[in-house]
């Protein structure tokens, strides 16, 4: 590398990933009356809270019960727990699934105000915040739901949410808009990707393998999902892909330590990123552009290499390996991945390319680094031996680029 920085200057942070604790009134504030009493509510309540494979099941007002907000909606729990707000609540100390109050946790993981002066302490200029607590990563809450009429309205309700008070008024330009569509139905998908590009927003959650939600993959032979990718690339929405948003998360046992899916959590950006690459996606929605959420990216040369290999040896319709265009070569303008504490990620960013990555801050969730941002990004790029260039790339750069960011005023 040529004119490494050694006294790293971090530029303002623009954070691809960081997440917002949805305020308790969101739905009730916004559904017509008649859906009031089927609308998701919070209730503070005493409990033993079990908690197995993403579910969560109650012992309510357990003389020995921890006191939380709980949402209930279509029958389920969902509480808030202190994973949710963990950098307003000692950061990795004592963080586990427990069951915490909106009144513990910090105002800025759920109030606009503080929470932009909550990014002003962690040099943060502007962010894209995923869901957190009620509809999950990409909306699978509302997937599940048995009345699919209220899940819409309540999806529609939080993109409005999203668009008008999230992320407007003081803190347009600073926080940006990302919105959720009706997974089950690839036609309504794209008409909301429309209705809220039209209103401002031009990124959207899915998961990052619907086919573990029930749903069809991005292989399928009727190509189910092209309403949707192709909507996305008309209105130059970006599709963002979260860990965790196909409700599953890797391990190797019944058994095995959280620790270890902690470790393993990247592998199912490795499997996202695969279905992308091979399924031809990307040649025919050529400006389609994806975010892969706190996948790191240390892992991409070995695998872009090993698709290139296939593809070179094993080309043709026996395999299904059809690309007209290297794997590889496909990365640049449409795969992007995320870095919180990758520094081999970058050491590597001459094979999978410096305008790939981006910067993330996870803010308020365990791996954010919150309130030392700025020295967290600089300590990571000193030891990557980064140069001014690459440094103004990663931290804020390419997420101007890929999002689009000048329509919301930020510019350089």
């Amino acid at each position: 590398m040529t004119n490494v920085v050694t006294n790293v200057k971090v530029p303002k942070i623009i954070s691809v990933d960081d997440h917002v604790v949805e305020p308790p009134t969101i739905w009730t504030d916004r559904l017509p009356q008649a859906f009031l009493d089927r609308a998701p509510k919070v209730s503070r309540r005493r409990a033993n809270l079990r908690a197995g494979a993403g579910k969560f099941e109650p012992d309510f007002d357990a003389p020995d019960g921890v006191w939380g907000d709980w949402w209930s909606y279509d029958e389920k729990w969902f509480p808030l727990l202190r994973l949710h707000a963990a950098a307003h609540l000692g950061g990795t100390d004592n963080i586990g699934e427990e069951a915490v109050t909106f009144d513990e946790i910090g105002d800025g993981c759920w109030r606009v105000h503080e929470r932009l002066a909550d990014m002003d302490l962690n040099h943060v200029e502007a962010a894209i915040c995923y869901p957190n607590v009620l509809p999950r990563f990409c909306g699978q809450t509302f997937l599940e739901a048995k009345d699919r009429e209220i899940a819409l309205l309540c999806l529609k309700a939080y993109n409005d949410w999203m668009i008008d008070e999230w992320c407007g008024g003081e803190a347009r330009g600073r926080l940006i808009p990302m919105t959720l569509i009706p997974l089950w139905d690839a036609q309504l998908a794209a008409a909301e990707v429309r209705r809220c590009a039209d209103r401002g927003s031009h990124a959207v959650s899915f998961s990052e393998t619907p086919p573990a939600l029930g749903l069809p993959s991005v292989y399928d032979k009727d190509k189910y999902w092209d309403p949707f990718f192709q909507a996305c690339q008309e209105t130059e929405t970006v599709i963002n892909l979260h860990i965790g948003s196909s409700s599953k998360l890797p391990t190797t046992a019944p058994d095995a330590l959280h620790v270890t899916t902690a470790i393993l959590m990247f592998q199912n950006t490795i499997a996202s990123v695969t279905d992308y690459l091979v399924s031809g996606l990307f040649e025919r929605f050529p400006d389609l552009r994806v975010v892969w959420a706190e996948g790191q990216v240390g892992w991409m040369p070995y695998l872009l290499n090993r698709i290139d290999t296939i593809w070179e040896e094993n080309r043709g319709e026996d395999i299904g390996l059809s690309l007209k265009i290297r794997p590889s070569d496909l990365v640049q303008g449409h795969v992007h991945g995320c870095i919180y504490n990758d520094p081999i990620g970058l050491m590597s960013r001459d094979l999978v390319g410096i305008d790939s990555i981006m910067f993330e801050t996870d803010f308020p969730h365990i791996e954010s680094q919150y309130p030392e941002g700025r020295a967290s990004a600089a300590k990571m790029c000193s030891e990557a031996g980064m140069n001014e260039t690459e440094i103004y790339k990663f931290i804020r750069g390419n997420a101007i680029r890929v999002y689009g960011l000048e329509r919301f005023g930020v510019s350089a």
